[in-house]
């Protein structure tokens, strides 16, 4: 009995012992968890990183991009390094920012795009303008008709002129300037050795007398007496795709425009630009987007990899004017189930925009006011109302 006791005794105060030291465990955690929730972890880690202050250029920065459009550093060759400093993720993260920040140096290659005076101060509304791909440039929608036809048909002035008549500001894209064209520099190392020199007079002029001639038959076949220059493309950076290009136009003008509505028309390879843009941007897309026209847009949400959210989307705010034999705003059985299709009243490629041209504002116009309507209604009667719409196009 006694033995017993005493076990019963023993185990009475290790299990208080265990309590207590559990319960000063308990109290430590606390207070190292509130002596850690009053120190302000940016500020200690400030103490011991660099001024952040960083250079303004890429040169200063000490890159540049090569022949590929890769940022490669100026000395070494070698791509960003982020962890520039050792253990100072936060000084890192703010060159990191500062680089995505620099503006493009005095010789790097540029592109540039149209805007009317009030395009980012519209507080209403804009109309962005993507021409398809191939030579024509911004504002024209195709140099055959341009050159054959006239400039209403061939280019975007009509669309720019009653746009500004509506009250739209308007943006001009430019997504086929996408690299500088400048004469390649010969290679040193091709040079002919010196070693030719050595050839015996006689077979040295005998092989000039045929270049030449290969030259001269060369150049009266063409009737080109200058020579030819053998030519490079140096990629325009951040804009060397119509895809780059729209992306970067959206990044740094459209979405910081005030207009609380913007309406794209798209012709062509723009439609799948426009495409690439959603799927990349699809949040701020569907905010600030009202309706989309398409005119014969090639784009294709299987082969894009558009979500199911996106092609909801494209049914109820695009209509894509085709190419097609049967009268203007006829519905078109559509090819895949996202865009509605509505024929062009024509079957050249090229006049799609300049066709559908009155109907695209017509269609601009009731988009604006079916959002208007919605914001004074229900979504559920404005969402149907306006797929109405689509179907009676």
């Amino acid at each position: 009995m006694p033995v017993r006791a005493s076990i019963f005794l023993f185990c009475l105060v290790w299990i208080t012992m265990a309590q207590l030291l559990a319960q000063e465990e308990k109290e430590k955690t606390t207070a190292l968890k509130d002596l850690l929730s009053r120190i302000d972890l940016d500020e200690l880690m400030k103490k011991d990183e660099p001024p952040l202050n960083f250079p303004e250029t890429l040169d200063e920065f000490e890159y540049a991009f090569n022949e590929h459009g890769q940022l490669r550093h100026i000395h070494t060759g070698e791509p960003f390094v982020f962890n520039y400093k050792e253990d100072l993720h936060r000084w890192n993260q703010k060159r990191y920012e500062a680089l995505g920040e620099v503006d493009a140096t005095e010789d790097e290659p540029k592109s540039f795009i149209y805007m009317s005076e009030d395009a980012l101060t519209n507080p209403e509304k804009i109309m962005v303008l993507i021409q398809g791909s191939g030579v024509v440039r911004a504002g024209q929608w195709a140099r055959r008709l341009i050159i054959n036809e006239d400039l209403n048909s061939g280019t975007q002035i009509p669309f720019i002129n009653r746009a500004k008549e509506e009250g739209y500001g308007v943006i001009v894209l430019n997504p086929n300037e996408n690299s500088l064209e400048v004469e390649k520099v010969p290679d040193p190392a091709k040079k002919p050795s010196p070693d030719a020199s050595d050839e015996p007079a006689e077979k040295r002029e005998r092989k000039e007398e045929r270049e030449n001639k290969k030259k001269k038959d060369f150049y009266e076949k063409y009737r080109n007496p200058q020579k030819e220059r053998e030519m490079e493309h140096i990629p325009i950076r951040e804009n060397s795709s119509p895809e780059e290009h729209t992306l970067y136009v959206w990044d740094h003008f459209i979405s910081k425009s005030l207009a609380k509505n913007v309406f794209i028309v798209a012709h062509s390879y723009g439609g799948l630009s426009f495409v690439n843009l959603m799927i990349q941007r699809e949040a701020e897309v569907k905010n600030h987007v009202r309706a989309v026209a398409m005119t014969d847009s090639v784009h294709n949400v299987w082969h894009q990899e558009a979500n199911k959210s996106i092609r909801d989307w494209l049914r109820e705010h695009c209509c894509n004017w085709v190419s097609s034999p049967e009268p203007l705003d006829t519905l078109v059985d559509p090819m895949l189930n996202d865009c509605p299709r509505v024929s062009a009243g024509t079957e050249k490629h090229e006049l799609t925009s300049w066709k559908s041209f009155h109907s695209i504002f017509k269609f601009f116009s009731d988009a604006h006011k079916d959002h208007e309507d919605e914001s004074s209604s229900s979504p559920v009667t404005t969402r149907s109302s306006h797929r109405i719409k689509n179907e009676d196009l």
